[in-house]
């Protein structure tokens, strides 16, 4: 960790400041909180956590890039499948985006549905950041002032919802409970305290929801040290809660991850934890509390089966890569001509990091779900990976 870009003064008052917080709520709860806690406090402490405080996250200056960031192509290709969404809900077809960000990927769809004449009614934005929620505003208001009314900030979900759900990157970023093999023994790893230190510490698993969830993976660990892997509660919960507001629709999901057989492969033995800070990746979710994004990958079987009890139907599920293409991205590109390199040669290799296998192209997921929708989705024409839930 010594080798991490320096924090300065003010960064490092207000980890500090979060950081006895935490240690509040240690000493409240008897000097032990699941990690769940602690990553939802590090994250979502109001005012203080990492997406509910000031600091750039985003793009060059911030922790990490995001694929809308990378290029407006992005933006661009998801608009085809948005568009087709829209004319699947007929009049009256909104798009709702959870945590968008910078607002660039609103701003893109929405300058290319303009194009395709096909806007949606509203652009509603549930965004828990009162500082993006400023930043997208000015976006909004700078790039696009014609389209400016359309955009509308929610405090919570609305109580019925028709059009398109959108989520980019956002399941990665939902607290999730750690759990600890150890032959058949399973164990919620937690959080305590030593010399205002915060430390691993694991409590023997033995009733509630995490219990049955886990019990449910059938987990058989060949292993003399422990296995350690994630599960998040709050994805199916969100799942659920989107399938109590959706009347017609479709959810799309944009995220890293696997399905179940690949995501508890005996061989993932340390789990998916990661931490973005200034572009670095680590596995230290003690560091910098509050200065550090904390995200785990996402388990996209127990997306789909959450979404299965809520009464919506999957639609599709692919790569990146092939959701891309499906949508016309390397169409999009064309309309570049190839002889002017200087404008070419620079989307040209952003189609590449959003495409490559080696890139985000593999690893990022695209799944979808819809209720009363029947025609199949442009996006997922090729590239089925259905059987990996």
């Amino acid at each position: 960790m010594r080798q991490m870009p320096a924090a300065s003064e003010a960064a490092l008052q207000h980890s500090r400041a979060l950081k006895q917080l935490i240690q509040a709520e240690l000493a409240a709860a008897g000097g032990w909180i699941s990690f769940e806690r602690y990553m939802r406090l590090v994250l979502y402490a109001p005012g203080m956590g990492y997406y509910s405080g000031g600091a750039a996250k985003f793009g060059q200056e911030g922790d990490f890039i995001t694929a809308p960031e990378i290029s407006a192509l992005f933006g661009r290709a998801l608009a085809q499948q948005a568009a087709q969404v829209l004319e699947l809900t007929g009049d009256g077809g909104d798009i709702l985006e959870f945590g968008a960000g910078t607002g660039k990927l609103a701003l893109d769809l929405l300058l290319e549905l303009e194009k395709l004449g096909n806007l949606p009614e509203q652009y509603f934005i549930l965004e828990v950041s009162a500082e993006l929620q400023e930043r997208q505003r000015l976006l909004f208001e700078k790039a696009a002032p014609h389209l400016a009314s359309r955009f509308v900030w929610l405090e919570h979900l609305p109580s019925e919802f028709t059009g398109l759900i959108l989520a980019n990157e956002v399941l990665d970023a939902m607290p999730a409970h750690l759990l600890a093999c150890r032959g058949t023994d399973l164990f919620e790893r937690g959080v305590t305290s030593d010399n205002d230190e915060f430390q691993w510490s694991d409590r023997p698993l033995r009733e509630g929801e995490l219990l049955a969830a886990a019990r449910e993976l059938n987990l058989r660990i060949d292993s003399d040290g422990d296995y350690i892997s994630e599960i998040n509660l709050d994805t199916r919960r969100f799942m659920r809660s989107l399938g109590d507001v959706l009347r017609r629709g479709v959810i799309l999901l944009i995220d890293y991850g696997f399905g179940r057989d690949e995501y508890y492969h005996p061989q993932r033995n340390r789990g998916t934890l990661m931490c973005h800070y200034r572009h670095r990746v680590h596995d230290n979710p003690f560091y910098l509390p509050g200065l550090q994004d904390i995200t785990s990958h996402v388990d996209f079987s127990a997306i789909a089966d959450a979404a299965g009890n809520a009464g919506l139907e999957l639609l599709g599920y692919t790569s990146q890569a092939y959701f891309l293409i499906n949508c016309g991205i390397t169409g999009i590109l064309a309309q570049s001509p190839a002889e002017n390199a200087k404008d070419y040669m620079p989307l040209a290799n952003q189609v590449q990091k959003l495409v490559s296998p080696a890139e985000m192209g593999e690893l990022f997921k695209v799944i979808a779900f819809g209720r009363n929708v029947r025609q199949p989705l442009a996006g997922f024409v090729s590239g089925d990976k259905s059987r990996m839930l």
